[in-house]
């Protein structure tokens, strides 16, 4: 979909609601909605949605591990995976 087809003022949510939120869940769509000439939501496919907050923390792990790495809190994988099984060990008796 094109930006400008993407863009509707609320008085178009108001009166095509249904078709709105049919042709967003179809084709798994964005659609911003205008107040006064001014972006103010945007209504978005669930699924998308949800796939942007995977992405969003997904992102932030990332940005996390590399933050533990330039600081120096690293462990060598075999310490790591001992730590692990020690655990493991541990919750099972």
């Amino acid at each position: 979909m094109k930006p400008s087809e993407a863009i509707k003022p609320i008085s178009y949510l108001k009166t095509h609601a249904s078709k709105l939120i049919r042709e967003i869940s179809e084709n798994q769509k964005t659609m911003i909605i205008t107040q006064n000439g001014e972006a103010k939501v945007i209504l978005q496919d669930i699924k998308l949605y949800e796939q942007t907050q995977d992405s969003l923390a997904l992102l932030k792990i990332l940005a996390m591990s590399n933050k533990n790495l330039n600081n120096g809190k690293i462990k060598d994988l075999d310490k790591t995976f001992s730590d692990v099984r020690s655990r493991i060990e541990e919750e099972s008796k």
